[in-house]
């Protein structure tokens, strides 16, 4: 009989031919809910089978414990999730190895507080009193001590199991800097972070998503640096998912981003700790999702997606040519094809004269036009990438050999392609591969594919409206408040220092230094110009009304609109200065703030 559920994603119906079950109900809308009044092992035990199915993976074990009075208990917990090191010298030989005076065996709670004082060496103890808080404290990994007589269970930290251990990043690799990366434990991840930012002032939450798979997300920020809308503002949206499973951070990615239907990732991702580190000192929030070794920072920029960590592990002028080069690639993979396409199509004139006869003589015996050439090697490119990502490694390379074969020799030799259409796409194909972020590439993948049939249709005049296009749509995206485009739209000249070049690093600190001593100096001075301070704060107020009264110059209005529009985290409303300068950031709705702001970037939540 047929039947509709829904998708891991929580999003679209599937439709499954299988035969309907008997509807049965859940924990939460049994009247039996809790524990068992009475308390009594069995019954407990009893139901912590019948709630996992019988499964073969869940261990109980009986145990005596006490001397002089003794006490029935039982040991649970999920066989590959735990440490059996943890389970057998914390907890059960702490069990049967007491030496204290035991309470009374009817005293349920003296049994609790004995166990939790006295008897247990794990350092990670809780007391638990609802049943479906109990299964999820299993299904983590911890173990659960269960008392007979007693409505309420111990639950040990014991979780363990196989993982991955830390390795070297895949994805974002440097040749200096540090080489660990995230794995899929979050307790692993939020360590590699904590290590590296020696802070109390480093702060963490967690919450559990996912209806049934009870993801645990960490959302980690810097108490004084991030903004407080900025972080209600995540956990808002966080709190309001309603779905089945989290499996993969791009799950929650798509829940949380504030334009959906763009191809421009919205939110950052990466991999490494290092990165994950320098944003928060940035002011940023960052999403650390058990399953994953990809970890969500927002907001993001357009400009950051092009930054690298080996940026700050290189001298400035080396990290500036290295950044001025993955903006020329990404225009290159963006509008490379579509260039040949214009001028070869409709704009001979633009050619010198030697090369035009070098052209028309390469395409006298191809038989189709030059946009139909860019589609079919753009097209078999793409089929070749995809090829030799799916691939075993151990074919991979020769997938590679025979695709440069056919995609360069033989199409050439063939007359089917020019010899200059392979170099042009070539060219697009490895600009790709220099952009720092992956999910930008495929962007600029996807939006290349668009100026292609925009050149081929109008030429330049289709290329500079696709550009305008492009431009705006770029102006029109947001990443929680924050303009996409910042800080050059609206461009903030105090952020420059680390957009598309980068200052040195005396530089990017001079403000903060500056700062930092001047409020020292006024600390060793206050006692004794105290008087004097007071008199200028007062002529200061005077000068400030006075010139309240005075009209602006249109100068001062722009100035005064792109302040509102976008406020530099690390100011008065942000706290302390981040890692290189100033971020941006700006969330609109805020109570102080001029009603013209709200206006200017409106917060849009999916």
């Amino acid at each position: 009989m047929n039947r509709s559920r829904t998708s891991r994603r929580g999003g679209r119906n599937i439709r499954s031919y299988t035969v309907e079950p008997v509807p049965q109900k859940s924990n939460e809308d049994s009247p039996k809910a809790g524990f068992p009044a009475s308390g009594e092992l069995d019954q407990i035990l009893d139901r912590i089978r019948q709630d996992f199915g019988d499964s073969s993976d869940i261990v109980i074990r009986r145990l005596v414990i006490g001397h002089k009075t003794t006490k029935l208990a039982a040991l649970v917990y999920m066989n590959g999730l735990v440490d059996h090191k943890s389970v057998n010298e914390f907890v059960t030989s702490s069990l049967l190895d007491t030496t204290e005076t035991e309470p009374d065996s009817n005293d349920a709670e003296g049994w609790i507080q004995f166990l939790l004082n006295r008897a247990l060496t794990s350092g990670e103890v809780q007391v638990i009193t609802e049943w479906k808080d109990m299964l999820l404290s299993i299904l983590s990994g911890n173990s659960i001590i269960v008392l007979g007589g007693c409505e309420k269970v111990i639950s040990v930290g014991t979780q363990g199991g196989e993982a991955r251990s830390v390795t070297e990043p895949t994805s974002q690799l440097v040749v200096r800097g540090p080489k660990d990366s995230f794995v899929e434990s979050v307790v692993t991840n939020v360590s590699l972070i904590r290590r590296r930012i020696k802070s109390p002032d480093v702060r963490l939450e967690n919450m559990k998503i996912g209806k049934v798979t009870n993801t645990r997300v960490s959302i980690m920020y810097i108490q004084n640096i991030a903004e407080k809308r900025l972080v209600e503002e995540v956990r808002r949206r966080l709190e309001s998912i309603d779905t089945d499973s989290i499996l993969e951070s791009a799950y929650i990615e798509e829940f949380i981003q504030d334009h959906t239907f763009t191809p421009f990732p919205t939110i950052f991702n990466t991999e490494r700790p290092d990165v994950a580190a320098g944003n928060l000192l940035e002011g940023r929030v960052v999403l650390i999702i058990d399953g994953t070794p990809f970890a969500l920072i927002m907001p993001a920029a357009f400009p950051q997606f092009f930054h690298s960590a080996e940026d700050y592990s290189q001298r400035y002028d080396i990290s500036i040519l290295m950044r001025l080069v993955r903006f020329v690639s990404f225009i290159v993979l963006i509008l490379g094809p579509a260039v040949y396409i214009a001028l070869t199509t409709f704009h001979y004139e633009m050619i010198p004269t030697q090369m035009l006869i070098s052209l028309m003589a390469q395409r006298e015996g191809v038989p189709f036009p030059a946009f139909v050439e860019a589609a079919l090697m753009e097209t078999a490119f793409e089929i070749l990438r995809e090829a030799g990502v799916r691939m075993p490694r151990a074919i991979g390379q020769t997938v590679s050999i025979v695709g440069a074969l056919i995609l360069g020799q033989a199409v050439v030799e063939a007359g089917i392609i020019t010899p200059v259409m392979v170099i042009v796409v070539a060219l697009t194909g490895i600009a790709s591969f220099a952009i720092p972020a992956y999910n930008l590439s495929i962007a600029g993948r996807l939006v290349r594919f668009f100026f292609m049939i925009l050149a081929g249709m109008f030429g330049f005049y289709g290329i500079t409206l696709g550009l305008i296009v492009l431009v705006a749509h770029l102006n029109s995206l947001r990443s929680f408040g924050l303009p996409y485009l910042t800080p050059l739209s609206p461009f903030v000249l105090s952020s420059q220092k680390d957009t598309i070049l980068i200052f040195p690093f005396w530089a990017l600190r001079k403000n903060e230094s500056a700062s930092n001593s001047g409020s020292s100096q006024g600390g060793k001075q206050a006692g004794q110009s105290s008087g004097q301070n007071q008199n200028q704060n007062q002529n200061q107020n005077q000068n400030q009304n006075q010139n309240q009264n005075q009209p602006l110059t249109p100068n001062d209005e722009r100035k005064a609109e792109n302040k509102l529009q976008v406020e530099p985290l690390g100011s008065e409303t942000g706290g302390k200065p981040g890692r290189w300068g100033k971020a941006i950031h700006e969330l609109p709705g805020d109570d102080s703030s001029n009603s013209s702001n709200t206006k200017g970037g409106g917060n849009q939540t999916s």
